[in-house]
């Protein structure tokens, strides 16, 4: 638990989370801006005090056991951490010595980890002469000299292309597939469902939904057909067509000229709309079964999507700790 501010001003922004990460699995801490993440994440690292409530970290009490829980993970936070005058090997060398390694075992790991992250080849450029994607391989290499039990990913991809956060996701795989345990916070709701094993979404500082991506999903609904319709004129026409023998109601969108139906036999109903569209010869722009996305999760569970910022508690934590 957390509270920022006193008396009428109080935000409270975290509120009783209780979090279980498997050994070996990665857990999405899901939400928008002000949700209480990269608050969570101070806590559990140590960098925040708890107001109360308890949390361990690999075996250590955050509170009573703080040098336990640094020794036993690594944390890249949403900014890279990393000294732009520096090079890249410098930084890490730099890191390594700040966790206690000697110089030749600093010089050693910076190496393997160049390597591993793709850097050997800039090793020795300045880190301001690096793309956004290098600074975050670099800053998460970094938080991967020790070989940490746990790993801390606070919005790791923020303000990276595409193809950067590919990249970085590639790099997260490799380290659970090594045995690490990660606690990923995020607010794309794709890099939750392409690499989270358990997915927790929290709003302001409350859990309101935990399970697999899949297990989510299901709390939407099913499968849904979606039809865009060439003429508005034909909506009517194709709103009884895709009412026939649906699992509940068509939704329309005259604007877009969207129709959108649960699909109570999947493909063959999709199969059969078409048929029937085309006997009807109502002509069509788009049409598909579509399953329910985390990002419809989202807007399911807390009527906004990820992206948007909550009320108060942004400003509160903005203001307060910094990032969430």
């Amino acid at each position: 638990m957390k509270t920022f501010g006193s008396g009428e001003k109080a935000v409270r922004a975290v509120d009783d989370v209780g979090l279980t990460v498997a050994e070996g699995t990665v857990l999405g801490l899901l939400g928008p801006n002000g949700a209480g993440k990269t608050t969570t994440v101070r806590m559990l690292t140590t960098l925040l005090a708890p107001d109360g409530g308890r949390a361990t970290v690999a075996g250590h009490d955050v509170v009573t056991q703080p040098q336990a829980v640094r020794a036993s993970i690594g944390l890249s936070g949403q900014f890279a951490a990393i000294d732009e005058n520096l090079t890249g090997r410098e930084n890490l060398w730099m890191f390594g010595r700040l966790y206690q390694l000697s110089s030749k075992q600093a010089r050693r790991r910076s190496d393997e980890l160049l390597e591993q992250f793709s850097l050997a080849e800039a090793a020795d450029r300045p880190a301001k002469t690096y793309s956004g994607g290098m600074r975050r391989r670099l800053d998460l290499a970094g938080s991967l000299l020790i070989h940490p039990k746990v790993l801390f990913l606070d919005e790791p991809t923020t303000g990276l292309d595409p193809a950067s956060r590919m990249e970085l996701w590639d790099v997260i795989r490799e380290r659970v597939s090594g045995g690490a345990t990660i606690m990923l916070t995020t607010q794309y709701l794709e890099e939750a469902d392409a690499l989270a094993d358990r997915i927790v979404v929290i709003d302001h500082g409350r859990i309101i939904a935990e399970g697999t991506a899949d297990e989510l999903k299901a709390k939407v609904g099913g499968e849904r057909i979606e039809v865009v319709v060439h003429d508005p004129a034909a909506l009517s026409t194709a709103t009884e067509i895709l009412q026939r023998g649906s699992a509940g109601e068509c939704s329309v969108d005259e604007h877009t000229r969207r129709l959108t139906v649960p699909a109570a036999t999947g493909s063959k109903g999709l199969v059969q709309v078409i048929r029937d569209l085309d006997a009807a010869e109502v002509e069509i722009d788009d049409i598909g079964l579509r399953r329910p996305t985390l990002d419809d999760v989202f807007l399911h569970l807390t009527g906004r999507f990820a992206e948007e910022e909550p009320a108060a508690e942004a400003v509160a934590q903005g203001v307060s700790s910094g990032n969430d």
